[in-house]
């Protein structure tokens, strides 16, 4: 599983010109399923992305969390993110987990993220797979994070 996380002052996502979900002063999260992906999986991921201090305290340091600052969350399904281009310039997404796992991993994401009283947006209605999506975000100072849990990212650092 992998998350790109960006700091944003405002972000939407749109499919056909229509608005699909938008948030004011959070983060946008680009959230890539790849196959294998457990509860455990997202369930780091969650914890971290809401625990990331990234937003400014009363001295100006970051050191205040999304759930510190009461930030919005627009949470957006994102296979891309898992492209591999080591061989060959052409991107394979064959780690990318299937439509309906991904979509459940997804979902119980935007589930979790509001059970810890995160206001989370995600895309309206179904979420939207093989279509043409737009996201828009206004970045205030860009923080932008990728958070990846995998066994494949931990075997490559040496974890277990």
């Amino acid at each position: 599983m992998r998350a790109v996380v960006q700091r944003v002052s405002s972000a939407s996502v749109s499919v056909n010109q229509e608005s699909i979900g938008q948030i004011q002063k959070g983060f946008l999260v680009l959230l890539g399923v790849e196959r294998g992906d457990t509860d455990k999986d997202l369930h780091y991921i969650v914890e971290k992305v809401a625990g990331l201090r990234v937003f400014d305290d009363e001295e100006g340091r970051m050191n205040r969390s999304l759930v510190d600052t009461q930030g919005e969350l627009l949470v957006v399904s994102q296979f891309t993110l898992l492209g591999d281009a080591r061989h060959g310039k052409r991107p394979s997404f064959t780690q990318s987990a299937p439509p309906d796992e991904a979509k459940r991993l997804y979902e119980r994401a935007v589930v979790l993220f509001r059970e810890k009283g995160i206001k989370t947006e995600m895309e309206l209605g179904e979420p939207q797979f093989s279509v043409d999506r737009y996201l828009s975000e206004i970045e205030r100072r860009s923080k932008d994070i990728e958070q990846s849990q995998s066994s494949a990212l931990k075997q490559w650092k040496g974890g277990s």
